[in-house]
């Protein structure tokens, strides 16, 4: 059921014309601990699905609340491609990527790589890398694999370990980063 505001705008109609307002109010990396701390009061994630071919742009949290209906399309988009399994994923790795893409201030939506994973695709996955973790907070919804054309893994990850708000990966051979909602650490495959 779509509601209408009482000026007859659908609310996703005003969700989308808060996104303008998120973009402008993006914040600078010696805030952006702040940002995840809900000194953003509009939240707002884009990306799209390198195996399926989906796209996602959603405001999802407004004014300290996230929006049901946006975190179920998110949880769906970020679904174990392999076996359309979804979870629900961790509200804060959503946060740090959402964080980290204000922080690279680009429109560019993100290339969701892997998001959540299901157990049979992580344990067929470690047996083809090394750099597949056996207990990987992909598993949790918690982890997210991404890209983008217009930032190195290197800016990328930079944006993500100003957020301090978990574990970042750099993967430049590769050309992707690793966000988590995991303890604070940071490597490099």
């Amino acid at each position: 059921m779509t509601k209408k505001t009482s000026a007859g705008l659908t609310r996703r109609g005003l969700m989308s014309a808060f996104a303008a307002s998120a973009v402008a109010a993006a914040p600078t990396y010696s805030n952006a601990a702040g940002f995840l701390r809900g000194a953003g009061d509009v939240r707002r994630i884009a990306m799209r699905s390198g195996r399926t071919g989906e796209q996602l742009d959603t405001i999802y949290w407004i004014e300290g609340e996230y929006i049901a209906e946006a975190v179920r399309e998110i949880n769906v988009h970020m679904r174990d491609w392999r076996t359309g399994e979804a979870v629900q994923m961790d509200l804060r790795t959503i946060d740090i990527m959402a964080a980290s893409l204000n922080l690279m201030e680009t429109s560019e939506p993100y290339l969701l790589l892997s998001g959540y994973r299901s157990p049979q695709t992580n344990a067929m996955l470690s047996t083809r890398s090394s750099g597949v973790a056996r207990n990987s907070l992909h598993m949790r919804g918690q982890a997210a694999d991404l890209r983008l054309q217009s930032r190195t893994p290197t800016q990328m990850a930079n944006a993500a370990l100003a957020c301090r708000a978990g574990g970042v990966g750099r993967y430049p051979g590769s050309n992707f980063v690793h966000m988590d909602c995991g303890p604070i650490r940071s490597w490099r495959g």
